[in-house]
């Protein structure tokens, strides 16, 4: 995940918006092949310093840019993929860099979406640790799949060898997007910014609500449904019980808050008054 301020931070937030749109109703599978795409357009800017800078030059216009996007993507990568890329490359960032690390990690969230519709989120987000795990207790693996020297269908086989049926298919296809790598980068550092990606969407699926009282099952239910409408996933709430909440709910899901409290909604009204 983007960690930087500045430009990128805001870029990210809306360009993750836009993925939740995409997701919005997908199936699994439909989840799936988007991250698929979306690697295959993150390879061609991972594979070209050119295209990055052609595609965050602030003084090429946002039209200029998707017309780029599609002359070489087109053909490769289905619409909804095409229109991502095309979003992010309209938007700002502080650094080429960023905008091929903002591709990675929607096209990771887009993965870890697809397990959430099978229910297999937090097994994704558990095998990616063990994985990391047994980088670390295994030396001579770690320097096979670090190897420069060595073929990505190698790196590919050893890996489905190793944790192939041990995993889910989402982990397995996470997996061999770490070990294919990106140049420059170490596995442990590609492993990190998967699995941050992964916890961010895992974030984003769990709604935490304050409450002041318990909330009724067709509250919950009323509630899970605009949200899960809001961020194109099944969402899980998970309540807590806070007296110090006067009136309504305050829901936080990933980095965003909704607070419709009583208690803030005039501590809103009450800045509008001094303004």
């Amino acid at each position: 995940m983007i960690s930087i301020g500045g430009s990128s931070r805001q870029s990210l937030a809306t360009l993750r918006a836009a993925l939740d749109k995409a997701l919005s109703g997908a199936s699994s599978n439909d989840c799936s092949n988007l991250s698929a795409d979306l690697f295959t357009a993150l390879g061609a800017l991972e594979s070209s310093a050119g295209l990055r800078r052609a595609l965050t030059d602030p003084a090429r216009d946002a039209a200029s840019k998707s017309t780029l996007v599609s002359d070489l993507f087109g053909s490769n990568i289905k619409p909804v993929a095409l229109s991502l890329v095309a979003t992010a490359a309209g938007l700002r960032w502080s650094a080429p860099s960023d905008l091929a690390d903002a591709v990675e990690q929607i096209a990771v969230e887009a993965e870890a979406a697809a397990a959430n519709s099978e229910n297999k989120l937090d097994d994704v987000q558990n095998e990616l640790f063990v994985f990391s795990k047994t980088l670390i207790a295994n030396p001579d693996l770690r320097s096979a799949l670090s190897n420069s020297a060595d073929s990505t269908t190698r790196k590919v086989d050893l890996v489905g060898n190793i944790f192939g049926k041990k995993v889910s298919g989402s982990t397995n296809k996470l997996i061999t997007q770490i070990v294919s790598g990106r140049s420059g980068r170490s596995i442990e550092k590609t492993l990190s910014a998967f699995s941050h990606a992964v916890t961010a969407r895992r974030n984003r699926v769990n709604a935490f609500v304050r409450s002041s009282i318990q909330l009724t099952p067709a509250q919950k239910e009323k509630l899970t449904n605009s949200l899960t409408k809001k961020i194109g996933q099944s969402v899980h709430l998970n309540v807590e019980i806070d007296p110090s909440v006067i009136g309504g709910v305050s829901v936080r899901f990933g980095d965003e808050v909704i607070d419709g409290t009583i208690k803030n909604r005039l501590a809103e009204a009450s800045r509008t008054l001094v303004s």
